[in-house]
């Protein structure tokens, strides 16, 4: 299976899981804030796409599709940051082996009757 986040991409991530260790620290508060920053940008993703869909008709159509897939960006890096933070060098192959289960449980499930 290919890798789900490019290698440069996770070394990428990791320079930004050291400046915000650097700023922050890694005590469990901020493992938990780091966890936490995911559920804000996943509300924040879920905002955009109410607003690309003009969903609330008080402010009508306030977002775009690429909005919604920026925001989704950020929801895909807050967890990537988190992951790397709780997995002591291990987040590339956490990453790899979830993706791996799911696919197999995909493939199950397309071929069930």
């Amino acid at each position: 299976m290919a890798d789900v986040i490019a290698p440069d991409q996770w070394a990428t991530i990791h320079q930004l899981v050291d400046w915000i260790d650097s700023a922050n620290g890694r005590t469990p508060h901020e493992i938990a804030m780091r966890i936490l920053k995911v559920t804000e940008e996943a509300g924040e993703a879920a905002s955009a796409y109410i607003g690309m869909t003009g969903q609330n008709p008080r402010k009508g159509v306030t977002h775009s599709r690429e909005d919604v897939a920026d925001e989704l960006c950020d929801v895909i890096l807050a967890a990537a940051v988190a992951l790397v933070s709780v997995t002591d060098g291990t987040a590339e192959a956490a990453l790899t082996e979830k993706l791996a289960k799911v696919a197999a449980r995909a493939a199950a499930t397309k071929a069930a009757p």
